[in-house]
This record gives structure tokens, C-alpha cells and sequence, in this order.
């Protein structure tokens, strides 16, 4: 058996055996992080598509949209489109889920919620509230689902199912029978919530509406607390009348 020259006691093939695993850890490393680039690179393709998608079709709405339209505005292919999404009508959805979605305001106001149904109800509006209103939030999304209330597609029914549906029953209406001990069918719970909702959406779709009638709510993005903080005692109180009536009758 061989020795390396000025290396006693080492071996040739121990010291191949050793080059060697060098070697593969550094093409299992090189491997991981092309597999991470690619990755990256592709959810990069994916959000161009969705946040392009967006804007064209809360300018030209679903009908009036087309895929190449879209491709130009993301700066991809059309086999891009076609790789992360598998028609138009796929991708109208997806957008509207994007632009629509609660499931993160209510995890978080389900996290944030304490065991008193009116700091539940406190913690639904202020996260609601919050995420209508937030800043960072392109304003095609508000253009869209303004397009969408005026003319529902599949999409909406999707929307309703997977995050509207799950805040109302899962959260907002337990909470009224509570704060309502219980006193309201459900019907009535589903009238109330109505209420509570629609204060909020309110000051979203109406904005440009609400800032001309009171210049001093020029910026509402700013006022978020304040508007969610008028919600909640402006419901509460309602609520508390509504019990109190109940209790009489």
C-alpha cells in the first residue's frame, strides 16, 4: 500500500475517500440550492402572474381580460401562465381568493381573542378592519371585488366557502350568542352580523365617497384604530339594546 509523499501513515485511498465525500457534500449542497433557487424563481413567476393578473382584470373585469394582456404586464410567457395555472377562469379565481381572503385576519383574531365575547367581538372588527384597510394592499383589490359584487362569477362562490362562511360560523356568530345570551335565532344572529360586517366594508368601498364628505378622513388607511374602535362600541351598544329588549318581551 501506498503513502502521500510527506504525509506518514496516510494512505492514498484513505485520502481519495476523503476527496471524495468532499465532493458529494458539495454537489448535494450545490444541488439544494439550485432546488431552492428554482423554487424561489418560480413563486417569484407565480406572484408577477397573480398581482399582473390582478390589475388587468380589475381594469377590463374577467370577460374583457386576456391572457396575453396579463403575460405583458408580468413580463412572462404565456407557458408561464399555463404552467402555474391551468386556465383563465383558474387564474380569475386564485386572484380573487388573493384579493378577497380572510383566513388571515381571522387567525389572528382568533389568536388575539380573549374569553369575553365583547373582546372577541373587539379583536374580529379591529383585525377585519385592519386588513381591509391596509396600506400595503394594492388597490386593484379593492377594484376587483367591487367588480365582482357588480357581477358574481364562480369565483365568489368559492370565496364565500373557504373564508366568509368559516369567520361568520366559526367565529362571529358564536360570538353574538353570547353576547345576545342566546336570545336571537338564527336568522337574527345572521342579521346582526350583517350589521357588524358591512360597518366595516363600509369604510372600505366607500372611501372615496367618505373622504370628500369629511376631509378630515383625507388618509382612512390612518385611522384604523379609530374607525375599528367606533365599530365595536357602536355594535356593542346596539347589541346590548337589542338583549335588553329581548330580555322585556
Amino acid at each position: 500500500m501506498f503513502s502521500a509523499p510527506g504525509v506518514p501513515g496516510v494512505h492514498l485511498k484513505h485520502l481519495f475517500d476523503i476527496i471524495k465525500q468532499v465532493f458529494k457534500t458539495r454537489v448535494v449542497v450545490t444541488k439544494d440550492r439550485n432546488e431552492i433557487s428554482t423554487e424561489t424563481g418560480e413563486e417569484s413567476t407565480r406572484e408577477k402572474i397573480l398581482n399582473a393578473a390582478g390589475e388587468v382584470f380589475a381594469e377590463e373585469g374577467f370577460e374583457g381580460a386576456t391572457v396575453r394582456a396579463i403575460t405583458e404586464r408580468a413580463g412572462v410567457n404565456v407557458a408561464a401562465v399555463n404552467y402555474h395555472f391551468r386556465d383563465k377562469a383558474e387564474l380569475y379565481t386564485k386572484v380573487v381568493l388573493q384579493a378577497c381572503s380572510v383566513q388571515a385576519a381571522l387567525q389572528d383574531a382568533m389568536a388575539d381573542a380573549a374569553d369575553s365575547p365583547e373582546e372577541r367581538l373587539r379583536s374580529i372588527v379591529h383585525h377585519f378592519v385592519r386588513y381591509l384597510l391596509d396600506p400595503s394592499r394594492p388597490d386593484w383589490m379593492r377594484r376587483l371585488k367591487a367588480r365582482e359584487m357588480a357581477n358574481p362569477t364562480a369565483a365568489l362562490d368559492e370565496l364565500v366557502e373557504k373564508n366568509l362562511r368559516p369567520l361568520r360560523d366559526e367565529f362571529l356568530r358564536p360570538t353574538l350568542r353570547d353576547l345576545t345570551e342566546g336570545r336571537f335565532n338564527q336568522r337574527e344572529l345572521g342579521l346582526i352580523a350583517s350589521s357588524v360586517m358591512s360597518q366595516c366594508l363600509y369604510f372600505l368601498q366607500y372611501q372615496p365617497i367618505i373622504e370628500r364628505l369629511n376631509p378630515d378622513f383625507k388618509n382612512l388607511k390612518s385611522n384604523v384604530a379609530e374607525i375599528a374602535d367606533h365599530v365595536t362600541r357602536f355594535s356593542l351598544a346596539a347589541i346590548r339594546e337589542m338583549t335588553r329588549q329581548a330580555r322585556r318581551s
